[in-house]
């Protein structure tokens, strides 16, 4: 089998390697805006997820904890930020465990004030 040699250069080259792209029929931006500046301010756009924030004491031997899941996809570095924050706030300890987050004792209120200001959308869920 003989190799096929490489495609011959183009006749005439030009300084912008975009004067093959000026024959083409591409429609231009209208009045230089672009979609990013279009779009909703972030205060306007929707929360950024839904998480579930529920009390247990299973298996803490009669212990309270704030947890707060539904994190899924979202950068363990970003949960664990988010932990700190929510810690420090409560002024209590806590720890990121299995992609949830637990805050010792029972921090529902302040833990959902907290979440909604950094633009999720907290559930308050179990007892």
């Amino acid at each position: 089998m003989k190799k096929k040699p490489p495609p011959a250069p183009p006749e005439t080259l030009s300084s912008s390697p975009f004067a093959m792209l000026a024959g083409l029929d591409v429609p231009k931006a209208e009045s230089g805006e672009s979609q990013e500046s279009q779009a909703a301010p972030p205060a306007a756009r929707a929360p950024r997820r839904r998480l579930d924030v529920r009390r247990m004491t299973a298996h803490r031997g009669g212990k309270t904890v704030t947890e707060i899941s539904g994190f899924d996809g979202m950068p363990a570095a970003e949960v664990e930020q988010l932990a700190r924050r929510l810690q420090k706030a409560c002024g209590a300890g806590g720890t990121v465990k299995q992609g949830r987050v637990e805050i010792q004792g029972d921090q529902r209120q302040t833990v959902v004030r907290l979440l909604e200001e950094a633009g999720f959308r907290p559930v308050l869920a179990g007892g």
